[in-house]
């Protein structure tokens, strides 16, 4: 039976207009032990003024993993989206946020599919994405990173889709980043029998929260959204989710994803109670 632990994905600082090492304190007060940093290529003049969490992989990553230590936190993943379907943009950000990952002591990255320009018919981008998996996988297996692909846009909320995008390599670090919400609002499949169908294959959970409200308006119109409520809060069924993250092979973080500071202090609260 595999370990289930609590993290924070550090977007719940932006709606407070806080910085990566103030919401890192945020967490390690609420009593989160692991926390989601997310990282760009280039520099981010908000984010170098304070104002949200991004990091810049053209700074010094043992600097970043010198305030987790301070802090008694370990990094659950690296948030580093980047469309498969863009080669050009999403082969160089990925393996250099493999890097990254190792520095900080990261055992996962995480990413989608990106959006299918119009242009481009689906067989193409089943084909362009093999190629950048595979790819990218060369780096992931020499630095032992999985790569968590997350359900995001429109093939990862489809069953279907998403079991054909796990084919597209056999690697071992080719895995799942499941994303409670966002499979949810897809509203294609039911959400907790296609994670027991994958869930040899998750490294690492976004726990997201779906309001009521949200759900009535969006569900089956939407392939996802950026934060949740908080955990207890809205429509997912955490104690399914728990019972199939339990199967797993690997231990899983559920990394909290929702909007704001309070939402992240309740939502630690209620997971605790579950777990």
């Amino acid at each position: 039976m595999s370990s289930i632990e609590i993290g924070l994905n550090l977007v719940f600082v932006g709606h407070a207009e806080k910085s990566f090492a103030e919401g890192i304190k945020l967490a390690a007060q609420f009593g989160y032990k692991y926390v989601e940093p997310c990282v760009a290529t280039g520099h981010d003049l908000l984010a170098l003024g304070g104002y949200y969490h991004m990091l810049s992989m053209q700074d010094d990553p043992l600097e970043v993993k010198e305030q987790l230590d301070a802090l008694r936190l370990k990094p659950s993943a690296v948030s580093a989206h980047a469309g498969l379907m863009r080669p050009e943009v999403a082969i160089p950000y990925l393996t250099q946020a493999i890097r990254y990952a190792a520095d900080i002591g990261a055992p996962v990255i995480t990413t989608d599919e990106g959006r299918k320009p119009l242009w481009m018919s689906e067989e193409e981008a089943f084909q362009i994405m093999r190629y950048t998996v595979r790819q990218v996988m060369k780096t992931a297996e020499r630095y032992g990173i999985a790569v968590g692909l997350e359900p995001h846009e429109q093939y990862t909320v489809r069953r279907d889709t998403l079991m054909r995008l796990l084919e597209l390599s056999d690697s071992p670090c080719w895995m799942v980043n499941w994303d409670t919400g966002n499979y949810y609002l897809g509203g294609k499949d039911d959400p907790y029998e296609t994670l027991e169908l994958i869930a040899n294959r998750v490294c690492h959970m976004h726990a997201k929260d779906i309001a009521l409200q949200q759900s009535e308006a969006e569900r089956g119109q939407v392939t996802g959204t950026p934060v949740g409520c908080a955990c207890g809060d809205g429509v997912i069924d955490w104690a399914a989710v728990i019972a199939v993250c339990r199967t797993c092979p690997r231990d899983i973080v559920f990394s909290v994803e929702c909007g704001t500071v309070e939402q992240a202090g309740r939502s630690i609260e209620h997971l605790k109670s579950l777990l």
